[in-house]
């Protein structure tokens, strides 16, 4: 489709014409993500001319047609220049009638047909890949104070507005997400929380049977709709961005909670497909990993379903779901950074602030050890593929996994290095100056676990390093001479020294805090002051 003729249409002033010519590029071009660079400038006329055509036209149908092109057009960031502006912005939040800073936009109930909706809806995408994609328009946004308007849209749309309602929460989500500005005033001036709380109530079908604690979901009822899905999914993602920020007059604790136990709620939830159940149980822990510890008693304090008395009466099916989310994560065995940091630091927080928690996954994770012929990161128990990560090439996931293990031995180091192995463990304790033992600087409970029999047996005989027991192997310099022996030592403390004096290694020593030091440097702290004895008179 030749845009000279669209251009030269829309000089025209004939928008009828307009429209048929702008139904023929958005069927050719429907799917185009990729645009030629020669025409740039004209669809930089084209993007200035919709806005021309939009500001004069009342059709319905002329003004969704002519935003579907623009949201096409949007996908292109080099053409934005004119949708961008104070003026283009004002337009579509216009037609998408959201009230923003001394303008104020049509209550959403004017639309009464379907064609007016649908020009809300194409506003609303619209906005959504101008807003992503030009970072002018993020700063004309926030100028206009365009979060704010749409606060207030989600408050009077109701559910019947399914489109509306997605895409105002999308392009919330995207202002949140671009501008931190945004979320502050979001959280401290325009009660989004306890709003975006409220849109999940609804759309999970939330029903109360205790302070915090949502009633069970029917066995036989149907899967969360695709609609509903949607609709939680963009709400999750904003409140997660809004909850980062900081709040001076402090989300009440109530509300905090409240948004704990629909997500306790949400972990108990199936939608239509599987892939979609994993992510929304993954958002569903992203924005738990935003709350104060401290709220997250709620997971496990349920009086109406009952708990486990071994735990103090606490529910334990969130925190099971939990380690289940983890270890399917591991055993994906790809994009660890993202899928598996988030939960390992949601158990690790959780675990250090809740006894109750932290007993459940140390009898999940670390139980009592009994065979300890293979080293510890050998085998597919959760331990063992735990000990793994604290070796994988990402800091933050090895970290991840080497905290989380720590905290279940209540960061005592003899017992992380029982269950991991010296070798595997030395990142962390480096890390953390306990090279030379000790603790944590976290005060835990005193309860003890005892170590079986099997292991008190084979422990004198458990390799400290690899944290197993090895089979002996034969000595090599046993079948030495002497002089076979001095040569090599001095071949070695030549080699140590070429490579230092190369500066390739830097010999290094532990110091009486635990943390590393050049060798000299440690040798010199470690070695006992001179005595102060003298034979003078």
């Amino acid at each position: 489709m030749s845009l000279s003729a669209i251009l030269s249409e829309i000089d025209g002033g004939d928008d009828k014409a307009v429209e048929k010519l702008l139904q023929k590029y958005n069927t050719e071009n429907s799917h185009t993500f990729a645009f030629d660079r020669k025409e740039e400038d004209a669809r930089i006329k084209l993007c200035q001319g919709l806005l021309t055509v939009l500001r004069r036209s009342d059709l319905p149908l002329c003004q969704s047609t002519c935003l579907e092109t623009l949201r096409i057009l949007s996908r292109d960031k080099r053409v934005l220049g004119p949708v961008g502006t104070r003026e283009g912005i004002l337009t579509l939040a216009g037609l998408a009638r959201i009230r923003v800073a001394g303008h104020d936009g049509e209550p959403l109930e004017v639309a009464q047909s379907a064609e007016e909706e649908r020009v809300v809806v194409e506003a609303l995408k619209c906005m959504c890949n101008v807003v992503f994609n030009s970072v002018p328009a993020q700063q004309v946004g926030a100028d206009l104070q365009l979060a704010e308007g749409l606060c207030a849209c989600l408050h009077s749309v109701n559910s019947s507005h399914h489109e509306v309602s997605l895409f105002s929460l999308r392009l919330l989500f995207l202002l949140s997400a671009l501008r931190t500005d945004v979320r502050g005033t979001l959280r401290r001036e325009m009660g989004a929380v306890r709003l975006l709380t409220n849109v999940l109530e609804r759309t999970l079908n939330v029903r109360w049977v205790g302070p915090y604690e949502a009633a069970p979901p029917d066995p036989e009822a149907l899967p969360i709709s695709p609609e509903n899905n949607d609709c939680a999914m963009e709400a999750l993602k904003a409140l997660f961005n809004i909850t980062m920020s900081d709040s001076n007059d402090e989300d009440s604790d109530h509300q905090l909670r409240l948004i704990a136990g629909i997500m306790r709620h949400l972990l108990t939830l199936k939608t239509h497909t599987e892939d979609k159940t994993e992510e929304a149980h993954s958002h569903a822990i992203n924005l738990l990993s935003n709350l104060p510890v401290q709220c997250l008693d709620v997971l496990i304090d349920v009086p109406v379903q009952g708990g486990i008395e071994k735990y103090g009466g606490k529910n334990m099916d969130t925190v099971q779901m939990l380690l289940d989310f983890m270890e399917k994560r591991i055993d994906k065995g790809s994009n660890y950074k993202e899928g598996l940091t988030p939960v390992l630091s949601l158990m690790t927080e959780s675990s250090r602030y809740h006894r109750d928690i932290r007993r459940y996954f140390k009898a999940k994770v670390l139980p009592p050890l009994k065979d300890v012929k293979e080293r510890p990161e050998i085998g597919c128990t959760v331990r063992n593929k735990l000990v793994r990560l604290m070796t994988h090439i990402d800091m933050a996931v090895k970290q991840g996994a080497a905290e989380f293990l720590f905290v279940l031995c209540k960061e005592s180091v003899d017992n992380l290095l029982k269950y991991t192995g010296y070798g595997n463990a030395a990142g962390l304790l480096m890390a953390r100056g306990l090279l030379a033992g000790g603790r944590g600087e976290t005060q835990y409970s005193s309860d003890e676990d005892s170590d079986t029999d099997e292991y008190k047996s084979a422990k004198p005989f458990i390799n400290p390093i690899t944290g197993h027991i090895e089979h002996p192997m034969p000595n090599p310099i046993d079948e030495m001479t002497e002089e076979q022996k001095e040569y090599e030592a001095q071949k070695l403390v030549s080699m140590i020294d070429e490579l230092s004096r190369k500066e390739l290694i830097r010999p290094m020593g532990v110091r009486r805090d635990g943390t590393l030091a050049p060798l000299g440097q440690a040798i010199h702290e470690c070695s006992p002051p001179p005595s102060s004895d003298s034979d003078s008179d």
